[in-house]
Formats: C-alpha cells, structure tokens, sequence
C-alpha cells in the first residue's frame, strides 16, 4: 500500500541528463553521431568547461578562448595535471619517472607561456595554472587557492582570468596589439 504524501517513482528518460549529471555543471544539446564500433545511432553529450561558458556568455572573445585552450593542450602534453594513472606496464628496478622529449618540449613552452603572465606566483599565473591547466573552476580557485594563499572574491577571479587569457593571446600572436597612438 502507497503511503499518502509520497509519489509513485517516474521512471527517467533516458534522453535527458540526469539530475546527478546536471549538479555538476552544464551539457551542451545532444548531437547525433554513429558508433563507430557498432555503427548504431547514439545521441552525445558533452560537459561545458569554464572557458566554453565564458565564450557563450561573450566574457572573453574566440582569440582569449582559443588561448586558454592552446595552453590547456600544452599543460596536458607535459603532463602537469594533477591527476594521473599509474603505469599498467612496469618495469622492475625503474622509477618511470623518465620524461619524453615532447613532454619536456611542452614544459618549456607552459614555462615560456607562464613567464609572459610574469610567472606562476602571479595572480594571471596562478588563475591560469589552476583553471585552465588544472581545469578548476574559477570559484574554486578563487576560495582554495587565490593569490598569494588570501582567498579572491569570485568576481576579481573572473577579472584576473579575463586579463589572464588576454596577455596569453598576445603572447600566442592570435590578438593584434594595441598601439598607443599620440594624440
């Protein structure tokens, strides 16, 4: 017997996010594609980063937005991020902490990207290590990390991300620079 009060459970529709999915942030529509193993039809989904919310609410521009995602890519390549798998195959006797030539290459050039910021122990550094590389969001940089370890209200932490990905689409040469003209 159905208590009073309670509703029956709905069964969830299989083409919608879950609720679970939806709490940790926003999906893009579906988009039709073809399986490539089974060649049926599936609907995909993709999770939004930060920088892809900030593009579609026109914060940054295309230039800031593609910026963030070259350093994202290079910050990957050296294997920077915090998260990492351990190696399936290991050999006994070794430390397998041997780094590639392209993670190395990659290592300098986030190092190189990070010195036009004026270093990682700076404010534009700090945001973009974090939020970019590290893939935080900007909240959780703001409260955890900030600056200097003092906490950042979440709006100066936009702002210093917005300025952030600004001095790196100069330095990446996707941006024209201002030039200051005497009047």
């Amino acid at each position: 017997m159905a208590r009073k009060g309670k509703q029956a459970a709905r069964p969830a529709r299989l083409d919608e996010p879950t609720q679970w999915r939806l709490q940790h942030g926003a999906v893009t529509a579906p988009q039709r594609i073809v399986d490539p193993e089974t060649g049926t039809p599936v609907a995909v989904r993709r999770a939004i980063d930060t920088l892809g919310q900030m593009l579609a609410n026109a914060t940054i521009t295309p230039e800031m937005h593609e910026a963030g995602c070259i350093f994202r890519t290079q910050f990957r390549l050296a294997s920077l991020d915090p998260l990492r798998a351990r190696s399936l195959i290991r050999l006994p006797g070794s430390t397998g902490d041997s780094v590639t030539e392209h993670q190395a290459a990659a290592r300098q050039r986030v190092a190189r990207a990070l010195a036009a910021l004026s270093g990682a122990g700076s404010p534009a550094g700090s945001c973009v290590w974090h939020v970019v590389g590290c893939e935080t969001s900007v909240r959780e940089w703001a409260m955890r990390q900030g600056w200097g370890g003092r906490p950042v209200p979440t709006s100066q932490a936009q702002g210093m991300l917005v300025a952030a990905l600004a001095m790196l689409a100069a330095h990446y040469g996707l941006m024209r620079r201002i030039e200051r003209r005497a009047c």
